[in-house]
């Protein structure tokens, strides 16, 4: 079985050209992509990966809310039993605040210029396709 992983664009950020990016690499890399689209909040996030039954939600954020949108995703996969379920992100989020995110939850941060053939192989090593 594949990997399925959703990409999604939390907060009021309208910049989705690395989403996009990255969700092409995806799926060329072989697994099940769901793109949520521009403009969800955390809870919409959260019930798309339920409903799609994902291993992995990647975030894009260019707005500087990461601290608050990526925390909130990882406690309500938490409260909705789905724990399990890889936190990834990537956008305009500065050094100090990835420590911050992976001790909140987020298992890796990627910055502008990372090669998609970089988060390929990184979701390929730390997302478990489900039996």
């Amino acid at each position: 079985m594949s990997i399925r992983v959703l990409i999604a664009k939390p907060g009021l950020d309208g910049h989705d050209r690395g989403a996009k990016i990255v969700a092409r690499a995806l799926r060329d890399g072989g697994m099940e992509v769901v793109y949520a689209g521009l403009h969800q909040t955390p809870e919409q996030i959260v019930e798309a990966a339920l409903q799609e039954d994902v291993q992995a939600v990647g975030l894009s954020i260019h707005s500087g809310a990461h601290m608050t949108l990526f925390t909130r995703v990882v406690n309500l996969l938490a409260e909705r039993g789905a724990g399990d379920v890889v936190v990834f992100g990537g956008g305009i989020i500065p050094k100090p605040d990835t420590a911050a995110l992976k001790e909140r939850g987020v298992a890796e941060i990627f910055t502008p210029g990372t090669r998609t053939t970089d988060i390929v192989d990184w979701v390929r090593g730390n997302v478990k396709p489900r039996d």
